[in-house]
């Protein structure tokens, strides 16, 4: 199925590939690359002769149903490994003890260090655990590996790829023997992690962030989740100021409607003096005309 797949992708979209020479022939290797897309786990093993395991969450492989076991599949075609993730520190020891398993058997371990997807395109600061505890448990060299334009094609959120050539570059391996027995320093852990990550910053061409990718999505939601709350609060006040200013309006018509029918009744009344005025003339020129008479 591994074939089938990586056919089909090398087929539709035709990567673009450097340093696949960096690649052993045979041996263990780990091979650290940048995370831009969900399918930079298919790509990488698809230019690849050989098999390339990576980590997945072990959904993948226990969703029930006939859509679930398609999944299970798909996944284990393309080299997926299945670790529970319902504890954080259970889910990073299973993750490493994982990656050692697999380099023992002499096989390609695939490994992200930013340990999520980027979620804007930059490089974000490696995590030290699973990445420098299995190469200095192993004595695997690890291969820096950087996917290209993975994002355009299927980014965060996007169930449909677009078709377009993706890139990946892979560097020459990097050996930590000088650190060996040394995998619970956790100063050791970071110098080997930031040395990985310098590496594939090369080979990318990425802008380097220096928190975790994790702590930026985090960033991103909170300032997203703010915007909206300010949007809310926006409508909120002008809502407010044009049901005043309706009421204004509202108020200020009354208040016209007000003084027109006052201005009516004071019209009214000047008309009815006039005529009773008008009345009082004509009597009492009446009066005068028949006193001359008699």
């Amino acid at each position: 199925m591994k074939f089938s797949i990586g056919g089909s992708l090398k087929l539709a979209f035709r990567p673009w590939v450097e340093g696949l020479e960096n690649i052993p022939a045979e041996g263990a290797a780990i091979l650290a690359s940048n995370h831009l897309s969900f399918s930079d786990s298919f790509f990488l093993p698809a230019i690849l002769d050989r098999k390339v395991t990576f980590i997945a969450k072990a959904e993948y492989f226990t969703t029930p149903g006939l859509k679930g076991r398609m999944t299970a599949a798909f996944f284990k075609g393309v080299g997926q490994l299945p670790v529970d993730r319902s504890g954080a520190r259970g889910a990073g020891e299973a993750a490493i003890k994982s990656g050692i398993d697999v380099i023992e058997r002499g096989e390609l371990f695939g490994i992200y260090p930013e340990g999520t997807r980027s979620p804007d395109g930059r490089l974000y600061r490696g995590k030290p655990g699973g990445l420098a505890r299995v190469a200095l448990a192993t004595g695997a060299p690890v291969i820096p590996v950087a996917m290209i334009d993975t994002e355009k094609i299927q980014p965060p959120g996007k169930v449909m790829p677009k078709l377009m050539r993706p890139g990946i570059r892979i560097g020459k391996p990097l050996d930590f023997s000088r650190y060996s027995g040394m995998e619970h320093d956790r100063f050791v852990l970071r110098a080997v992690t930031d040395e990985v990550m310098y590496e594939i910053m090369k080979l990318s061409g990425q802008e380097y962030v220096d928190i975790y990718a994790t702590a930026a999505k985090r960033q991103i939601a909170d300032a997203a989740k703010a915007e909206k709350e300010e949007e809310k609060a926006e409508k909120a006040a002008l809502a407010q100021a044009e049901k005043q200013a309706a009421a204004e309006a509202a108020e200020q018509r009354a208040a016209e409607q007000r003084r027109a029918e006052l201005t009516v009744v004071e019209d009214e009344g000047t008309d009815a003096k006039d005529s009773s005025d008008g009345a009082d003339g004509a009597s009492g020129a009446a009066k005068d005309t028949g006193q001359k008479g008699v």
